[in-house]
């Protein structure tokens, strides 16, 4: 098993409708990403937080099949409509 984590900020225009947009897309991207086994997504309320507020993990089965997450058309989908509602310099790759 692989597991990919990853943390972010909203920028303050980011209204309440997108980021439950984005909660309910980064979950469905399980069931439609073969060997993706698991995924979370949440508030990130860590006093260690260092300024990021929400994150997440994902299980993959193997190597390859985190690999192929990456490049998946419905993760790049995601991240083409995502990564613009995120604040610089704090954005880590989903």
């Amino acid at each position: 098993m692989y597991i990919h984590a990853f943390l972010f900020r909203w920028q303050p225009r980011v209204t309440e409708a997108q980021q439950e947009r984005a909660a309910t897309e980064i979950r469905a991207l399980q069931g439609q990403i073969p060997g993706l086994m698991e995924t979370s997504y949440g508030k990130n309320i860590s006093p260690r937080s260092q300024g990021f507020t929400h994150g997440g993990a994902m299980k993959f089965r193997d190597a390859a099949a985190l690999e192929a997450y990456t490049t998946h058309p419905v993760h790049q989908k995601l991240v083409t409509w995502l990564m613009p509602l995120l604040t610089w310099p704090l954005k880590a790759r989903l």
